[in-house]
C-alpha cells in the first residue's frame, strides 16, 4: 500500500506515528511545505522567547519509523484522482493508493487597507519575521483577543514591546469564556501593562500606526493578525472533493472524503459539520484515519472542546457548554478569580463551567460534564483548591481524563492493572494520558492513589514524614542533630535522600557551619567540599559577585587566581565568573586568595540562593526607572547563604524592558514608575515556567518584607528538591498571597523573625573553613596527594586542566 500525506504538521505526524505503532510496512510519504518536519505549535511562544531548549530543533518531532520518504519545502499543488497521483510545486509527481489531506488551516487576514504590512502568528518562519521586526520597534498591536491572539500578545510583550490587544467581540476569548470571565481576564492582562480594546475592529493599517473602527489611532511598529483561521481546503476543492459551505473538507466518521481513496484529518477537515482546531480532536482524527486505512472500524463522533490554559500567567479553563438553565457563580475581583458552573434545570446535572484566575477545579469537573452532581455546586467551585488535587476515585470509568489524547479513566485503570503501572510516568508511556499539555496529571495521581499504587508522602524509608513535616518537627522540638531526629522520629541510619534534606533543614533553622561536627557527614558531594564537582573529578570555584557589580581590582584578582592555578574561566548567565579545574587540596588556597581580596562563597554548590541578576537600571540606562543594581546587591547580600529545599535564583530589572529576565527566576523584580513589581515561581529548568505577579508597586521596604516571607514560607513548606515553580502550582498563588501578604494564618511575624535570624547569623563558609584547621583536614583528594610526594603518582596537564593519573598502586 502506498500512502501519501499532503501536509506535514502535528496531525500528519500523529497519523504516521499511529501507523508505526501498528506495524505498518507499506510505503508512507509525507510532503510538507515548511522547511522542517512537524513541530509542537503549542510551544511557538516559547520558541520566540529564545530560551535554551525552545529552539526549532527542540520543538521538532522525530520522524516516525513507518515513514519511507519525506519531502520538505515542497507543497502539494494538485490531485489527479483518476490516476491517483499528486503533483508538488517543484513538479514532482507521487502516486498513491491512499491520500491523506493534512493541510491544516491558514490565518484569516481581514480585507482592510494595509493588511500586507502585518504579520501572522502561525509558523516558525512567521515568528522569526516578528522577532526581526521587533528589534526596531517599541510598540506592537495584536488584532484578535482569542487564544492565539493572547499568545501573540504575550510574545510581543516578551520581546519588550508595549502591547495592545484589539478584539472585535465584547470581551476577550469570547469562544472560551463568558462575559464575566472575560472581564476578569482583562483585569489580569491590563495589570501586566497591556492595553486592551474590545468591541471594535481594525479599520486600516498605515505605516507606523493602526487605525481602529472606532477611530482610535495606535502608533505601532509591529502589527500581528490573529483574528482566527480558515481551513485550507483549496487543494480538495480544486480536485472536486466535497467541501462545506463555510470551508473544510467534508469527511465521514472514518475521516474519508467523498473520494473513498482520500482521507482528511486535522484543521482542514469538516467532521460532523464542524472544523476542530484543538490538539486533542486533531490527534483523534489522525488515529481514526490510520485505523480505517488498516481495515479497522474506528469512528470520530465529535470531541471534547474543554481546555485549560495559562495565558500571560493567568489560568483560564472552560469545559462543557457555556450556558444552562441554572448557573452558580463565584467572583473575587480583588484576587482576580472568576468561576461559574452551568447546571441543568433540575439542578442535578453539570453542563459546563468557566474558571479564570484559579483553574484548580477543572481537572475534577471536566470529566463530570453530563453526569449527576456529586456535591453542592458551590462546593465543587472550590474542588482541588490549595493543591489538594482532584478526586480521581469519583470519576466514572467513561469520563475522559485526557482530552489531548482521548483517554478515559477506564482505560487508565485497565492499564494500571494489566501492565502493573506504579507511577505517572508509566501511565503516560502506556496510555499517552498526560503526555501532551499535562493538565490532567493531577487526575492521574489521584487515580493511581485510588487503585492503591500511589507513592506515599514519606521522605524515604527512614522517615514516615514529608519534608515540611520534618521541618516542623525539628523547629518545634528544637532538634539540633540528625542522630537525635532519626532516633526520636525515624528508623535506621539514614540515606542519601534524607541526610542532605535534614542537613538543609538544620542549616535553615539552627545556622552554623555545614561542615560542623556531625553535619559534615550529612552533606552531598558538593556541600561536602563547598564546591561543585565536575565530570572529570575536579571542582569549580564560584565567588559571589552581588548583582553582577565588580571592581577592576577584583577582576584582576580572579584573573590572577585562574592563571596561577591553571583554571578554566567562564562568565555565567547569573553574572558571576566560574573557575573550573581545581583539585580538592587546592580549594582552600584558592579561597584564601579570593577572601583576602574581599570575595566570599557564591554558594553555587548548595541548595541556597545562587544569584540576584540585574541590568544597569536607572544608574546608566536611559530607560531605567529604578536603581536595579542597588536593589539586586541589597537582596543578594540579605539572602546569601539561605539554605532551602532547592536552589533559588533571582533578578531585578530596572524597567519593563526586562533585560535581567526577572520572570524566569524563583523571585523576580521589575521596576515601575511607582516602585517594584514582584513575580514569583519562575523557572528556567527542565520545565520552563514564567513567574506569576504576586504584588505590584511596592516600596523598597515593602518589597523586602514580602520577599522575606515568601522565602521563609517556601523553606518551611516545600517538599524535598521542589523548586518554587512546582511549589506555587501546588499551593496556589492565591493561597500564597493570603498567607504572606494578608497574614491569613497569623504567621507573618514568625516568618519575619526567621529571616532576621538568618541575616544576623550569616557568615562566609569559605572564611570559616580557612580559619579552622580541623575543617581543612578534609580537603585532600587521597592520602599521599601533592605535598607528600609519591613516585607512583604524576599530574598531567590536559586541555588546560590538571588531572591526577595513577601509574601504580602498591598499597591500599
Amino acid at each position: 500500500m502506498r500512502i501519501v500525506v499532503a501536509g506535514y504538521g502535528p496531525a500528519a505526524h500523529r497519523f504516521a506515528e499511529t501507523l508505526a505503532a501498528r506495524g505498518f510496512t507499506g510505503g508512507l510519504t509525507l510532503i510538507g511545505e515548511e522547511p522542517r518536519s512537524a513541530y509542537d505549535r503549542v510551544a511557538l511562544t516559547s520558541y520566540l522567547s529564545g530560551r535554551p531548549g525552545t529552539g526549532a530543533e527542540d520543538l521538532t518531532y522525530p520522524v516516525p519509523p513507518a515513514v519511507t520518504a519525506v519531502r520538505l519545502a515542497d507543497r502539494v499543488t494538485a490531485i489527479d484522482r483518476a490516476r491517483r497521483a499528486v503533483t508538488t510545486a517543484s513538479g514532482h509527481e507521487e502516486p498513491y493508493d491512499v491520500l491523506v489531506l493534512a493541510t491544516g488551516s491558514a490565518p484569516f487576514v481581514p480585507p482592510v487597507p494595509g493588511a500586507e504590512r502585518a504579520f501572522v502568528y502561525r509558523t516558525i518562519e512567521d515568528l522569526r519575521a516578528i522577532r526581526a521586526a521587533s528589534e526596531h520597534a517599541t510598540t506592537g498591536v495584536v488584532v484578535g483577543g482569542g487564544l492565539l491572539g493572547l499568545e501573540a500578545a504575550d510574545a510581543l510583550r516578551g520581546l519588550g514591546l508595549a502591547t495592545h490587544v484589539v478584539e472585535m467581540g465584547g470581551w476577550l476569548m469570547p469562544r472560551q469564556v463568558d462575559e464575566g470571565g472575560g472581564a476578569v481576564l482583562r483585569g489580569h492582562i491590563e495589570r501586566l501593562g497591556l492595553t486592551v480594546h474590545t468591541g471594535t475592529g481594525l479599520d486600516r493599517i498605515e505605516p507606523g500606526r493602526v487605525v481602529l473602527a472606532d477611530g482610535t489611532v495606535i502608533d505601532a511598529g509591529v502589527v500581528v493578525l490573529s483574528a482566527g483561521v480558515r481551513p485550507r481546503d483549496e487543494l480538495a476543492r480544486a480536485a472536486g472533493l466535497d467541501v462545506g459551505p463555510r470551508g473544510g473538507v467534508v469527511v465521514d466518521e472514518g475521516m474519508r472524503t467523498s473520494d473513498p481513496a482520500v482521507y482528511a484529518v486535522g484543521e482542514c477537515a469538516l467532521a460532523g459539520g464542524m472544523v476542530y482546531g484543538l490538539v486533542g480532536p486533531c490527534n483523534t482524527m489522525a488515529e481514526v484515519a490510520a485505523d480505517r486505512v488498516l481495515g479497522g472500524a474506528a469512528a470520530f463522533t465529535g470531541a471534547d472542546l474543554s481546555a485549560k490554559l495559562k495565558l500571560l500567567g493567568v489560568d483560564v479553563a472552560s469545559f462543557g457548554q457555556l450556558s444552562g438553565a441554572l448557573d452558580v457563580t463565584y467572583m473575587d475581583p480583588v484576587a482576580g478569580v472568576y468561576k461559574k458552573l452551568f447546571i441543568s434545570d433540575d439542578a442535578r446535572t453539570l453542563l459546563g463551567g468557566v474558571c479564570v484566575g484559579d483553574a484548580a477545579p477543572y481537572a475534577l469537573l471536566r470529566p463530570m460534564v453530563g453526569s449527576e452532581l456529586t456535591a453542592q455546586p458551590s462546593d465543587l467551585l472550590f474542588a482541588g483548591a490549595q493543591g489538594a488535587g482532584p478526586d480521581g476515585a469519583g470519576y466514572p470509568d467513561d469520563a475522559q481524563v485526557c482530552s489531548c489524547n482521548n483517554v478515559t479513566k477506564g482505560e487508565i485503570r485497565s492499564a494500571i492493572a494489566e501492565q502493573g503501572l506504579t507511577d505517572v510516568a508509566g501511565v503516560k508511556k502506556c496510555t499517552r494520558a498526560g503526555a501532551s499539555c499535562g493538565s490532567c496529571v493531577p487526575a492521574l495521581v489521584s487515580i493511581l492513589a485510588a487503585e492503591g499504587v500511589a507513592t506515599g508522602k514519606a521522605l524515604c524509608e527512614h522517615f514516615p514524614y514529608s519534608r515540611p513535616e520534618l521541618f516542623e518537627i525539628v523547629r518545634v522540638r528544637g532538634i539540633g542533630t540528625f542522630s537525635q531526629l532519626i532516633a526520636e522520629h525515624g528508623q535506621g541510619r539514614g540515606c542519601e535522600v534524607c541526610k542532605p534534606a535534614v542537613a538543609s533543614i538544620l542549616a535553615s533553622l539552627n545556622g552554623g557551619h555545614v561542615l560542623e561536627g556531625e553535619r559534615a557527614a550529612l552533606q552531598d558531594t558538593n556541600d561536602h567540599f563547598l564546591a561543585n564537582i565536575q565530570k572529570n573529578g575536579t571542582y569549580s570555584v564560584v565567588p559571589r559577585i552581588p548583582g553582577g557589580e565588580i571592581t577592576p581590582e577584583k577582576l584582576i584578582v580572579i584573573g590572577e587566581v585562574a592563571r596561577d592555578f591553571g583554571l578554566y574561566t567562564k562568565i555565567t548567565g547569573g553574572q558571576r565568573i566560574d573557575l573550573f579545574g581545581a583539585r580538592v587540596e587546592e580549594l582552600p588556597k584558592i579561597w584564601k586568595r579570593l577572601v583576602d581580596a574581599g570575595f566570599e562563597s557564591g554558594h553555587a554548590y548548595g541548595k541556597a540562593l545562587r544569584t540576584v541578576k540585574s541590568c544597569v537600571g536607572s544608574t546608566w540606562c536611559r530607560y531605567g526607572v529604578q536603581d536595579s543594581v542597588g536593589m539586586a546587591i541589597a537582596l543578594e547580600l540579605r539572602y546569601r547563604g539561605l539554605r532551602s529545599p532547592h536552589k533559588i535564583k533571582s533578578a531585578v530589572s530596572g524597567c519593563a524592558r526586562e533585560c535581567a529576565e526577572a520572570r524566569s527566576k524563583d523571585f523576580g523584580i521589575i521596576a515601575t514608575e511607582n516602585g517594584w513589581n514582584l513575580y514569583v515561581g519562575g523557572n528556567g529548568g527542565f520545565k520552563p515556567r514564567h513567574a506569576d505577579l504576586l504584588a505590584q508597586d511596592l516600596s523598597d521596604d515593602e518589597l523586602i518584607r514580602v520577599i522575606d516571607r515568601f522565602l521563609m514560607f517556601y523553606i518551611r513548606t516545600a517538599d524535598r528538591l521542589q523548586r518554587t515553580a512546582a511549589w506555587i502550582e501546588a499551593i496556589g498563588l492565591g493561597h500564597l498571597r493570603e498567607v504572606i501578604i494578608e497574614d491569613s494564618l497569623g504567621i507573618c511575624a514568625d516568618l519575619d523573625a526567621g529571616m532576621e535570624r538568618h541575616v544576623n547569623d550569616y557568615f562566609d563558609e569559605w572564611s570559616a573553613t580557612i580559619a579552622d584547621p580541623e575543617k581543612l583536614r578534609r580537603f585532600v583528594s587521597f592520602v599521599n596527594a601533592p605535598g607528600t610526594p609519591d613516585p607512583s603518582i604524576v599530574f598531567e596537564t590536559e586541555r588546560d586542566q590538571i588531572k591526577p593519573v595513577l601509574l601504580e598502586v602498591t598499597r591500599r
